[in-house]
């Protein structure tokens, strides 16, 4: 499974020249985490989160009559573009989704922007992950059967799933075309483990 197979495409960005407060206003109505930062040519130039806009612009109360401290004054920056992460780590449309996953996890994120050269072809974010682990067996099987037709004649092969491990039967029992099976059905989102057994099950 790619990052294509699971992407959102087209992506809700922003400019650098947008203000934080814009970044706040559409991060909060869309119940996102983070944006991509682009330029005018969809070019992916960094990454706004939400800890990017809260950062120093949250002052406090000037009525605390118990802080002995002179309050700050509001910070001068105002643009995505000062506050964003840049260069933003991005990965391509054909990055496993298990090292995408693993970067992910690793780094603490909560999205990764895909990329095709420099050019911003979609998002992979955690809810997207989850998607995937909580496919139907239905859906499932669904999709699985549909790769295996396309490899193969239409009603040579069976597919059972439980719980996102996969069952193939294959009429014919050609190991090589069970290789290749097993590969078609781990590549469709949602399965945990393929394997294939003969016309007798």
């Amino acid at each position: 499974m790619r990052a294509r197979d699971i992407m959102t495409s087209p992506v809700v960005t922003i400019r650098p020249e947008a203000t934080i407060q814009a970044a706040a206003a559409l991060l909060t109505d869309r119940g996102f985490t983070a944006l991509p930062v682009v330029d005018e040519d969809d070019r992916l130039v960094g990454i706004v989160t939400e800890a990017d806009l809260v950062r120093d612009r949250i002052l406090p109360d000037p009525r605390d009559h118990l802080r002995r401290e002179r309050v700050p004054r509001a910070p001068s920056r105002s643009t995505v573009g000062e506050v964003m992460t840049s260069p933003a780590v991005a990965m391509s449309p054909g990055t496993d989704v298990a090292q995408l996953a693993a970067a992910l996890l690793e780094a603490r994120q909560r999205s990764m922007p895909i990329v095709d050269g420099s050019r911003l072809v979609g998002i992979v974010t955690r809810r997207d992950l989850v998607r995937v682990v909580g496919r139907s067996d239905t859906d499932i099987a669904r999709d699985v059967k549909h790769r295996l037709e396309i490899y193969g004649r239409p009603g040579r092969w069976t597919v059972q799933v439980r719980d996102g491990v996969v069952t193939v039967g294959d009429e014919y029992d050609d190991a090589t075309d069970g290789h290749v099976a097993v590969a078609l059905a781990e590549a469709v989102p949602g399965v945990v483990r393929a394997e294939v057994s003969g016309p007798g099950g």
